[in-house]
């Protein structure tokens, strides 16, 4: 890459001749690297995320590692890639949302809040002294309006609410395992939508994941609130899918 990009790639403010900003694509490669794919649907009255869980070194307490964090009361995100950048990025938009709240009376709309991560992220591609967030942000929420919503923050500050998205190292294989299970529109209930996610982390993975290998989310239209799945319930629907396959 180095002879290619010829210097372009020392600076995030300066767009090489082919118009590229080869720092922002280093940034999602930084997120590839991790090692961690995360997979998100939309039901007809749920959304789900679904992600890897890697402990790093077996004496760390695994219960303090996670990829999944609530924002607000009723909106929740996942930070896929490098985790000291996506703690800082929650926070960020815990005070958007909770300023929103205090100021205007009643909760921030995930698409609003997505809209702003978007454009805090952005302004990373901008500033000489910056350096872009390697992290994908994906947010779920059950709206009042609208229901379930899935939305998606790359670090270039693009943003878009999505049926289904993946991210991590095994994005594309995801995606195109989605795109085949949801070519016929279906109508996924919450437990469908949940199965949906967890066997297209399986299937690109090629594992035979445990209930301690994944994290999963969930909010939905008897739940509204950002619930993480505890292991026995994530074990339950492992064995649903066993039995069915």
């Amino acid at each position: 890459m180095a002879g290619h990009s010829a210097g372009y790639d020392r600076h995030i403010t300066i767009f090489s001749p082919e118009g590229r900003l080869y720092q922002v694509e280093y940034a999602i490669k930084a997120i590839k690297t991790e090692g961690i794919t995360t997979i998100g649907v939309r039901g007809a009255d749920c959304a789900v995320l679904v992600c890897q869980k890697k402990v790093p070194d077996k004496l760390f307490d695994a219960s303090t590692i996670t990829h999944m964090f609530p924002v607000s009361s009723s909106i929740g995100s996942c930070v896929t890639g490098m985790l000291a950048d996506g703690r800082a990025q929650v926070q960020r938009a815990r005070y958007v949302a909770a300023t929103f709240e205090h100021k205007y009376g009643y909760a921030m709309p995930v698409h609003y809040l997505a809209k702003r991560l978007a454009d805090m992220t952005q302004i990373y591609t901008q500033h000489a002294w910056m350096r872009p967030l390697g992290i994908v942000t994906m947010l779920i929420a059950m709206d009042e309006e609208t229901g379930p919503q899935l939305f998606k923050c790359d670090p270039a500050g693009s943003f878009a609410g999505y049926r289904a998205c993946a991210t991590g190292e095994k994005e594309q294989e995801a995606t195109n395992f989605l795109e085949k299970k949801l070519k016929s529109n279906p109508v996924l209930n919450k437990d469908q939508a949940i199965q949906l996610a967890i066997t297209a982390l399986q299937t690109v993975t090629s594992m035979d994941l445990k209930p301690t290998d994944i994290e999963v989310a969930v909010v939905s239209a008897d739940t509204p609130k950002f619930t993480l799945l505890n292991e026995q319930v994530v074990d339950h629907y492992l064995t649903l899918i066993a039995e069915r396959d």
